[in-house]
């Protein structure tokens, strides 16, 4: 029987080579599935549903712009990203308070899963700046998977001077 030894090199060699794998499999598109099993559905954000308006239009833009919400929508459990899923943005802006019509809009999540809306400069309300986001079933067009569950978000900015934030879910299907 041969005893294994494990050097400071053999160590870092092998932590070289998963570090490596990960990484062109994530600049390749590829998910690894046993990297997506088990992938844990986002709960809702306390405070995330905040003055939001049900069914605000998808458009292409909120306001003049400036600012980028950025995220991705991908299915719990298995990763799949989620093509065509409405997602709704709202936010305390220079243009305009959460309670504003003209704050709120919706866009829809490309073939990855992701989604992108420019908006004006979210400003702190109530002491932070934070954005909101919802991914509400009852305001989605029927798909052929069945549907997930409404998740609301309310992320907060790590800094007022930000000019993106970003947001994922990871939905429950129904």
């Amino acid at each position: 029987m041969t005893d294994l030894i494990i050097t400071r090199r053999t160590l870092l060699s092998a932590a070289g080579a998963v570090a490596a794998t990960g990484l062109t499999a994530g600049l390749t598109g590829l998910v690894m599935p046993a990297r997506a099993q088990g992938l844990a559905p986002t709960p809702t954000m306390r405070g995330g549903a905040n003055n939001y308006r049900p069914g605000a239009p998808v458009v292409e833009r909120i306001g003049g712009g400036g600012f980028w919400m950025t995220g991705t929508v991908r299915r719990a459990g298995d990763g799949a990203p989620l093509a065509g899923r409405r997602i709704q943005i709202w936010a305390h802006t220079t243009e305009g308070n959460e309670r504003d019509e003209r704050s709120h809009g919706a866009t829809l999540t490309n073939a990855r899963g992701e989604f992108r809306l420019e908006m004006p400069q979210i400003v702190p309300a109530f002491g932070q700046p934070h954005g909101h986001l919802a991914y509400d079933a009852a305001h989605d067009a029927p798909h052929e998977d069945g549907g997930f569950e409404t998740v609301f978000l309310r992320p907060v900015m790590s800094s007022p001077g930000d000019t993106t934030l970003h947001a994922d879910f990871v939905l429950q299907p129904v």
